[in-house]
């Protein structure tokens, strides 16, 4: 049976891993992390802090925020447990916390846990390969209104990926409300919107003479990404330690 504990279990995405666990027969949740939760509403322990987990756990999937990273790592490496990372908008130095902790336990990090939205990267590379320096870039990200950072970290790992396949040439522009000039030849434009209860939708335009190729993805539920985080936590907990992704995955 492998042991679960969920970082940021009162909110929504914490919520549906925890009922998308009992679809699995070999996994099992034994406690929560969540400072502003109420313990009561739960059937496991749940913590205001990871100095109070007094279960043992062999995967922590996070879903909450990146301020949570130290109290996280603290955890599983006094432990050796590993950690399954959704949380996106890491700084540069707590990334570098995450790939130092990857040496001595197994972590696993993705901004979008959907098989979808992976394959749509895959597909945006290929696009990219094939269309070439003749289109021009522009990815459309939307989520609903209480998500915190922005762009999208899979509207990042969409733009990271479209720019590997032009060796890194490619400039990033957020929006283009302080811009006073054309567009650049060299640009990738990325644009967010927030606005009620939309789940997550991706949309990457390859905008040519005289047409338009869309790669788009929608979530629908979040039950999407709860069952390809809790398939990474089960990927997980045979590996001793490394970096992993969806890619190692599949």
């Amino acid at each position: 049976m492998i042991k679960v504990l969920i970082w940021g279990i009162g909110g929504r995405m914490g919520k549906n891993i925890l009922e998308g666990i009992s679809a699995f027969e070999n996994v099992e949740a034994v406690g929560g992390v969540d400072r502003y939760a109420d313990p009561s509403q739960f059937k496991l322990p749940v913590f205001k802090s990871g100095k109070e987990i007094n279960v043992d756990a062999d995967v922590i999937i996070d879903f909450s925020r990146p301020d949570a990273l130290d109290e996280i790592l603290e955890y599983a490496l006094a432990h050796k447990c590993g950690i399954m990372l959704a949380t996106t908008g890491y700084s540069e130095k707590q990334q570098q916390m995450i790939d130092d902790a990857s040496k001595s336990i197994a972590v696993f990090q993705s901004s979008n846990m959907s098989l979808g939205v992976n394959l749509l990267i895959e597909l945006c590379k290929k696009a990219s390969e094939f269309l070439g320096e003749k289109y021009d870039i522009e990815i459309i990200e939307q989520h609903h209104n209480q998500k915190v950072d922005s762009p999208s970290g899979t509207a990042l790992s969409i733009a990271n990926a479209i720019n590997e396949e032009f060796d890194d040439s490619k400039e990033f522009v957020y929006g283009r409300h302080d811009k006073n000039c054309r567009r650049k030849e060299k640009e990738i434009g990325i644009h967010a919107v927030r606005g009620g209860t939309i789940v997550g939708k991706h949309d990457v335009l390859f905008i040519g003479k005289d047409e338009v190729i869309t790669i788009s993805h929608e979530a629908q539920s979040r039950a999407v990404f709860a069952q390809g985080a809790i398939r990474a936590a089960i990927f997980l907990s045979s590996k001793e330690s490394g970096k992993y992704s969806m890619k190692d995955m599949f």
